[in-house]
């Protein structure tokens, strides 16, 4: 007997032509896909925070972006979108007042969504941000400004705010109409999720006439809590590594988001029931009552992290042209965002609409955020501003936790984690698989596995008692030897599955060929020859899995042939044929 070990980047076309299973294309197209005329529901895409093209507008009408540049980004950051807050009619305006803030519409909306500066040479993944989704769908047969459109909006503003809602809405009865009566198909990415269920909660009536179906991709339905907590803080930079030198710079961007309504309300809900509640961590100092001095460590959950926040930024100032104004925590926009996921919890499904929740897993995304040590303990709050926290993790995309994303409270089609980055997994092949499938292009596939992203393709029982009937026993246990003929390629597959069936979970499956010889076997005439394939995030368990199946597969093999008996003791073991 002989077992064959190969990793799935070795095996996977072999396995392909073995096991019962088409793997779809790199583009995600089947034969015919291109010349079939689609005849499917125009699509809107709603971009997350940070993921719309922002024009400053002077009073002579001349226009300049201002979001996203990758050239004297900062300064014209600085000058043009610092903002306060008005809280009588809960926007956001620009500092500077002989300008206003407009998002382009050019391109049916697609323009302000899709590369965020224009005038980028050389592809920077960070500033493509719909683009590769936008060329797959018109490579399905998509067309702009009739099937295809895009929602870009002032993310600074709240995702409930008037303005906003009135946009979307009239962007839905617009595409309503160009297509002739047909319902509008909406993929939204993280903020996106937040502005799209704000304006089902605030206008149901006006969602189910015109939405069919309704795809979030990496939403923060209950916040981002680490992520967020820290922007607050100490901000953020949206580009990493050597590129951050031509972009806004971090401190920029704190000053401006303590200004943001849409960022206040990606604070953890203090509301939901977390399965462990979102800390905000301190090491302080503590006077004892005998003049003694400890380092503690001080916790703080969602329904008080808010209360150290607001201290540690009391004394916070805007620098700008030339002038210092102050700029703490804006409890007036605290206590909107408050009432926006009050909002957001009354937000209920239309019967007639699909939702479909795809979210990003396998990246430790910050969840506790902790600032000082044990070592050099804080001795002021304020000191928190010039810190970098550290971050205890959990499953997600990088920046929304898995459990946040999950808990959507509404009635879903289906939830799909696949390993992917809050922003790469725009642009993820597995990731367009999955969108192709759910809206249906070219007609659902009801045997596509969005998890898997394979398509699976069941074998009968008939088929696998004929195998079995035409298996005979050709050894017993004493050695008298009955002759047998194998028909060519016996396969034996046995498979393991471990945890909540979560793309984050293990699976491996092995086949084991019994290959004859000249016909005539016993026991040390046959050859079993086992292959094996595996998934899972941690390495060993993978590989146990993989020892596991492999094992089971071939003493399966091994027990029809000799004495029709199975040799499979292991309870998490399946074996299929």
């Amino acid at each position: 007997m002989r077992y064959f070990k190969v990793v799935v980047e070795e095996i996977t076309e072999t396995i392909e032509h073995l096991w019962p299973w088409h793997h779809k294309g790199d583009d995600g197209q089947r034969d015919g896909d291109k010349e079939r005329k689609l005849n499917s529901n125009p699509v809107l895409l709603v971009p997350g925070i940070g993921g719309s093209i922002l024009n400053a507008v002077d009073q002579n009408g001349r226009k300049e972006r201002v979001w996203v540049r990758l050239f004297e980004a900062d300064y014209e950051f600085r000058s043009k979108l610092f903002s306060f807050y008005d809280p009588v009619t809960g926007k956001t305006h620009s500092l500077d007042k002989n300008i206003t803030i407009e998002v382009p519409e050019d391109r049916f909306g697609l323009y302000s969504c899709d590369i965020l500066d224009p005038d980028v040479v050389l592809r920077i993944d960070s500033v493509y941000y719909f683009h590769d989704l936008i060329e797959q769908l018109k490579n399905w047969g998509y067309e702009e400004g009739k099937t295809l459109f895009g929602f870009g909006y002032d993310f600074r503003q709240s995702n409930r705010l008037g303005e906003t809602m009135d946009r979307l809405k009239a962007k839905l009865e617009m595409m309503y109409e160009v297509s002739g009566g047909k319902k509008v198909d909406i993929i939204t990415h993280s903020m996106g999720g937040i502005v799209l269920k704000s304006f089902l909660a605030l206008h149901p009536e006006v969602f189910e006439r015109y939405v069919n179906s309704w795809i979030a991709v990496t939403a923060p339905f209950q916040g981002a809590p680490g992520f967020i907590m820290d922007c607050l803080l100490t901000g953020v930079e949206f580009v990493k590594g050597w590129q951050r030198e031509l972009f806004v710079a971090k401190w920029s961007m704190h000053q401006l988001l303590i200004e943001c309504p849409s960022v206040y309300e990606l604070i953890a809900s203090p509301h939901f029931e977390w399965s462990e509640p979102p800390e905000l961590r301190l090491w302080r100092k503590k006077a004892e009552e005998n003049g003694d001095e400890n380092v503690l460590l001080e916790t703080f959950g969602p329904k008080h992290n808010l209360d150290v926040m607001i201290a540690a930024l009391k004394d916070n100032k805007l620098d700008y042209k030339s002038a210092k104004i102050p700029l703490p925590l804006n409890e007036d926009i605290l206590k909107w965002a408050l009432e926006t996921q009050r909002i957001l919890q009354t937000a209920k499904l239309p019967e007639s609409v699909k939702f479909y929740n795809l979210y990003g897993t396998s990246f430790e995304t910050p969840y506790h955020a902790c600032y000082g040590s044990k070592k050099s303990p804080l001795q002021r709050l304020t000191e928190i501003l010039d810190m970098e926290a550290e971050f205890s993790c959990v499953d997600g995309d990088g920046t929304v936790p898995v459990e946040s994303a999950m808990a959507d409270g509404l009635n879903a089609e289906a939830r799909v984690g696949i390993p992917g980055d809050h922003r790469s997994i725009l642009r993820d092949q597995h990731f367009f698989h999955i969108m192709k499938h759910w809206l249906k292009v070219g007609g659902a596939d009801p045997e596509y596995d969005p998890e898997t992203d394979y398509v699976i393709v069941p074998r009968s029982g008939f088929e696998f008692d004929s195998h079995m009937e035409e298996s005979i026993a050709v050894v017993d246990r004493e050695g008298t030897e009955e002759s047998l003929s194998i028909p060519p390629n016996t396969v034996y597959i046995a498979t393991v599955e471990t945890g909540s069936g979560s793309s984050s979970d293990t699976r491996a499956e092995a086949h084991a060929h019994v290959h004859p010889k000249a016909g005539q076997v016993d026991e040390s005439e046959f050859q079993v020859s086992t292959i094996g394939v595996a998934e899972g995030v941690d390495e060993e368990e993978t590989k146990a899995a993989l020892d596991q199946v492999m094992v089971a597969a071939s003493k399966e093999a091994k027990a029809r042939t000799v004495d029709k008996k199975r040799i499979v003791h292991d309870d998490t073991c399946v074996l299929t044929h």
